[in-house]
C-alpha cells in the first residue's frame, strides 16, 4: 500500500471513530430531552460538556440518525371585547431587560383533552425567560389569575416599578386585577387589540411547551397532563438551555448574572 493511501485510511478511520462518539452523545442528549432539542441546542449542550463540534456536523449526524424535533402551535384567545379599563402599551415590543424584575409578561393558553380543557396561566420574566409563577385550572376564571399573581408577588418587593404586560383579555381588564397591580406598585401594560406580536415572548413559550410536551403524547386524562406540565416547567426553568442565554437554562443564567 502506498504511504499516502495508508495515512488517508488511518485519518478516515479516526474521523469515523470521532463521529461514533459524537453520535452517541447526540443520541443521549436527544433522548434525555425527549426529542425537544434540535441541532443548535444539541451543539451547545455538547459544547457545555466539553465536546467542540460544528453545528453543521451535528445536523448531518442527526439526519443520519433520523433524529429531529417536532413543532406545532395552537392558541387560546381570551379577548371578549372591552369589559373594563384598557391599559397603554408600555412595553411596545421592547422585550429586552438588563436585569430581573423589570419586565414580566402573562397570558393564558388552552389544552384540550377529550371533551375537557385545561388552562395554563403563567408569568414569564423577560430578563431570562424564566416562568416566575403559574396556575393550572379547568376553567379560565379570575381566581386562576389571582392565585398566579399572589404566588408571583411573594418573590418581589413592593413598589418595584416593574411592568407586567398582557393582552386585552377580560381578566386583565378587571378592576380587581388592576387593583392588585396598583397595590404592589406594578405598572400595567397591554398589547394592542388583536396583535399577538405585542406579547411575542409568552406566545413563544406557549408554542414551545405545546411542541415539546403536549403534541408529543396522547393525553386521555387531565390530571396526567397537569402533572406533565408541572414537570415540564421545572425542566424548562432549570435544565432546558436557551440559545440567547449563552447556552444556559433560565435559572442558571440568573445565577450567573447575580454572581458576576
Amino acid at each position: 500500500m502506498a504511504r499516502s493511501s495508508f495515512y488517508y485510511h488511518l485519518k478516515t478511520k479516526s474521523i469515523l471513530r470521532k463521529h461514533d462518539t459524537a453520535q452517541d452523545q447526540i443520541k443521549k442528549i436527544y433522548h434525555r430531552h425527549k426529542g425537544r432539542y434540535g441541532y443548535r441546542r444539541i451543539t451547545l449542550e455538547m459544547k457545555n460538556k466539553g465536546c467542540i463540534i460544528n453545528h453543521k456536523t451535528v445536523s448531518k449526524l442527526m439526519g443520519r440518525l433520523e433524529l429531529k424535533s417536532l413543532i406545532r402551535r395552537k392558541k387560546y384567545r381570551s379577548y371578549k371585547g372591552e369589559v373594563g379599563k384598557i391599559a397603554p402599551n408600555l412595553l411596545n415590543r421592547n422585550f429586552s431587560s438588563s436585569q430581573p424584575c423589570q419586565k414580566w409578561a402573562t397570558d393564558i393558553t388552552e389544552f384540550k383533552v377529550g371533551d375537557k380543557k385545561l388552562y395554563l396561566s403563567p408569568i414569564i420574566e423577560l430578563f431570562n425567560g424564566e416562568i416566575i409563577s403559574y396556575n393550572l385550572s379547568e376553567s379560565p376564571n379570575f381566581e386562576q389569575v389571582s392565585l398566579m399573581m399572589k404566588d408571583a408577588f411573594k418573590k418581589i418587593d413592593s413598589n418595584t416599578n416593574l411592568i407586567l404586560h398582557s393582552d386585552q383579555g377580560w381578566q386583565y381588564q378587571m378592576k380587581k386585577y388592576q387593583q392588585m397591580l396598583k397595590k404592589k406598585g406594578i405598572r400595567q401594560s397591554m398589547s394592542r387589540k388583536g396583535n399577538c406580536l405585542d406579547n411575542a415572548v409568552i406566545e413563544n413559550f406557549f408554542g414551545i411547551i405545546k411542541s415539546e410536551l403536549f403534541y408529543l403524547k396522547k393525553y386521555n386524562k387531565i390530571n396526567d397532563l397537569k402533572q406533565d406540565i408541572e414537570e415540564y416547567i421545572e425542566y424548562y426553568n432549570n435544565d432546558r438551555i436557551k440559545l440567547n442565554l449563552k447556552g444556559m437554562s433560565p435559572i442558571k443564567y440568573r445565577a450567573h448574572y447575580i454572581n458576576n
